[in-house]
């Protein structure tokens, strides 16, 4: 267990007797050993209360190599250059404190009940059997129940065997940290037993622990970066009464370059990647054979909407969404999912997908939603509602034409009763197809692979994320661009 106070207690020192001066020196003599003895044994334990001040973090975190995955043993070849043109990555070596012991005590993640079948299998969770039937047999072993909130541990087993990973730190671009920050203070967030400084302390001791690494005292953080698995906003309290953590905030982070599911679109540090989907391709076979179903699926629907309403929300913009749905003569397809309908676990959402030519995709509880990449991979065109949902989020991975893949319809419009059955019918057949088209040539980009390696001739969203980061990173060093 980390001890909590940044200051050991200093043990008192004994009181010296008073001693007669005249016969001083034959009066001591005979416990000159003795004494000598007990400030030797003082002086030892000052000189361990001292490292255990300044180590304590190393001390008590001591690297256990059987918690760390297995795979990282397969990262034992260093980069070749002449792959890595953008690069290396030097992956820190954190103690288990940070991310393998979270998931060993998955049972403790979440106030409802074990997280663990959720991060399993180095974080994609169990195999998406209740899909049989809806999906091609032969792809059936890639697809998983995968939790929107696993992307930490996802790019920390593929950064272990990234082909452009180093084990020397002098001849990286950049450095990795693979710090569990959602699933650190995910715990917390839920019931008021807990503290900021609960909901804080191991983003503080993590960055304690990088600030003492050579690696960042030549650079203060700006070739450093780290996936963060949760929104932006779980990171940004502002007060001790808010939500979440305020680890994005401390002054540690300035410099850090974050990987979001969300990212908030005015920090320059904040880069938006893809929530995690339940498609993990294991060759670029499945995604060949993937992107051919979904470009030859049967499509007998208009538009589809999946989600809830929020009922606490005055003039709720989902609800207003299902009413022109339910109300559009067999246009749309609805999957309800109040309560918990479309939890991890049903094919439903999947197959509404498969089946409409566009989805409807709102803002969820913040501006993005997991339900955008769900749409995308399978097949079906997105209709966004806000820019901030996909356009000013997730620019490395969507085309650089916002309507060569999907249709923008103002919130405001709808609001006024504008009806969108009537905006997507005004798409011709050819239009759609070009959209459609569009969206599966960019799934490989928005889906995390299954192999350690990744896909060999393909890039996926972890090598896109991967190589945006080592030449943003180039960028900076030739342009100056730092503060």
């Amino acid at each position: 267990m980390l001890p909590l106070s940044d200051t050991p207690p200093s043990p008192r020192k004994p009181p010296n007797p008073q001693l007669n001066r005249k016969n001083s020196f034959s009066l001591i003599k005979p416990y000159l050993r003795c004494t000598s003895i007990i400030f030797f044994v003082f002086f030892l334990h000052i000189l361990l209360l001292l490292a255990a001040r300044n180590f304590h973090i190393s001390t008590a975190l001591i690297s256990n190599r059987q918690h760390v995955p297995a795979v990282a043993a397969v990262a034992a070849i260093d980069a070749d250059d002449s792959q890595c043109s953008s690069g290396k990555v030097f992956v820190y070596d954190l103690p288990p404190f940070f991310n393998t012991e979270l998931l060993e005590n998955c049972h403790e993640l979440n106030p409802w009940g074990s997280r663990c079948d959720t991060y399993s299998n180095d974080g994609f969770g169990r195999s998406a059997k209740k899909l049989a039937g809806v999906i091609p047999e032969s792809v059936a072993g890639a697809w998983y129940w995968t939790d929107q909130f696993a992307s930490e541990i996802i790019y920390h087993n593929r950064m272990l065997n990234y082909r452009c990973r180093t084990l020397d730190a002098e001849s990286a671009t950049a450095f990795y940290i693979p710090f569990y920050a959602g699933l650190a203070v995910g715990k917390y967030l839920w019931t008021n037993n807990y503290t900021a400084e609960d909901r804080d302390r191991h983003c503080h001791i993590m960055l304690r622990w990088v600030h003492d690494q050579p690696s960042w005292q030549k650079s203060y953080g700006w070739d450093h970066f780290i996936t963060m698995g949760r929104i932006t906003w779980d990171f940004r309290r502002s007060k001790d009464d808010d939500w979440g953590s305020r680890c994005i905030y401390l002054p540690g982070m300035r410099n850090i370059t974050r990987l979001l599911i969300e990212r908030n679109s005015w920090d320059y540090f904040d880069i938006g990647v893809p929530y995690p989907t339940g498609f993990h391709p294991t060759s670029t076979s499945d995604v060949a054979t993937w992107q051919e179903f979904v470009r030859t699926r049967t499509r007998t629907t208009l538009f589809c909407f999946a989600g809830a309403t929020r009922g606490l929300i005055k003039n709720d913009f989902r609800g207003l969404l299902l009413n022109q749905c339910y109300n559009s003569s067999g246009s749309c397809r609805v999957v309800d999912c109040g309560g918990s309908k479309c939890s991890n676990g049903t094919s439903l959402i999947l197959e509404s997908f498969l089946g409409s030519d566009f989805c409807l995709q709102p803002r969820g509880d913040s501006f993005t939603r997991r339900s955008i990449f769900d749409c995308m991979v399978a097949g079906s065109i997105p209709v966004f509602f806000w820019n901030r949902t996909a356009y000013s989020q997730y620019e490395w991975f969507l085309p650089g034409r916002p309507d060569s893949y999907s249709v923008f319809i103002d919130k405001k419009e709808v609001l006024n009763g504008k009806s969108i059955k009537g905006v997507l019918e005004k798409f011709g057949k050819d239009e759609v197809r070009k959209m459609r088209e569009k969206v599966i040539e960019y799934i490989p980009r928005i889906v995390y692979a299954k192999p350690h390696e990744g896909l060999k001739g393909m890039k996926d969203a972890f090598d896109v994320a991967v190589e945006g980061v080592l030449n943003r990173i180039k960028d900076q060093e030739r342009d100056g661009f730092k503060w």
